[in-house]
């Protein structure tokens, strides 16, 4: 079984992070998994450990400390209205985790086509996001419980070059922080764009419960992936 490393502080990587170990010698994919608001880097932990022991399974901390010591990706507003962020932090943590993904890439002599994007709630938003935006960098991305943000809309890549991603959504439709519609509404985005997906619905709320974290093992080991073939 994989269990997170110590938490990494280095100058050549844009976030703070954790592997699971033990690191595979020659990964045959990349896997980076990007924690909700108040929770850390070990909040996908166990998911990421079952994933395939040729997995390079990496663990970014968020680079904000929102509400006291909660950690996560940039700030955003939560109330009745429809949601909104801090565009100048969002946009900074897709940058920097579009520049991580490089630097672990480069590192691990791993390519975009064997790269994967997934998280939880904000890391979700983020994960399609910089998806979304840099297809380049990446084969597919999963997105849990989160939302495509309205105002990264404009920098979205066009559909002829984000047609090779994979996609998954998984949502509770009783989320009571960001409701099922945006899920429904990732998913019409996704269409109009061309960008393969499967999107599965749960009797849940706003928690990534087992029977969605086995959606995701599920989608990601299906071996018509392209990380999972060749």
């Amino acid at each position: 079984m994989k269990t997170p490393g110590d938490l990494l502080h280095d100058a050549h990587y844009a976030f703070a992070f954790r592997t699971l170990e033990p690191v595979p010698e020659t990964p045959s994919a990349l896997l980076v998994l990007l924690h909700g608001v108040g929770g850390d880097e070990l909040q996908l932990a166990d998911a990421g450990a079952r994933v395939g022991h040729d997995v390079l399974v990496v663990l970014p901390r968020g680079q904000q400390t929102i509400s006291g010591e909660r950690l996560g990706w940039f700030r955003e507003s939560l109330g009745e209205d429809e949601p909104r962020v801090v565009e100048d932090e969002a946009e900074d943590a897709r940058l920097k985790l579009i520049e991580f993904v490089a630097q672990l890439q480069g590192r691990h002599d791993i390519a975009p086509a064997r790269t994967v994007f997934a998280g939880f709630s904000q890391g979700g938003m983020l994960a399609a996001a910089a998806a979304l935006t840099s297809p380049a960098s990446v084969a597919g991305f999963a997105m849990l419980c989160g939302r495509v943000m309205p105002e990264l809309e404009p920098f979205l890549a066009d559909g002829e070059n984000a047609r090779h991603l994979h996609a998954l959504i998984v949502h509770g439709r009783e989320d009571d922080v960001l409701p099922a519609e945006w899920a429904t509404r990732a998913a019409a985005q996704l269409e109009t764009l061309g960008v393969a997906h499967e999107l599965r619905l749960h009797d849940a709320g706003h928690t990534l419960e087992p029977a969605m974290q086995s959606d995701f093992l599920s989608w990601f080991a299906a071996s018509a992936r392209p990380w999972r073939t060749g």
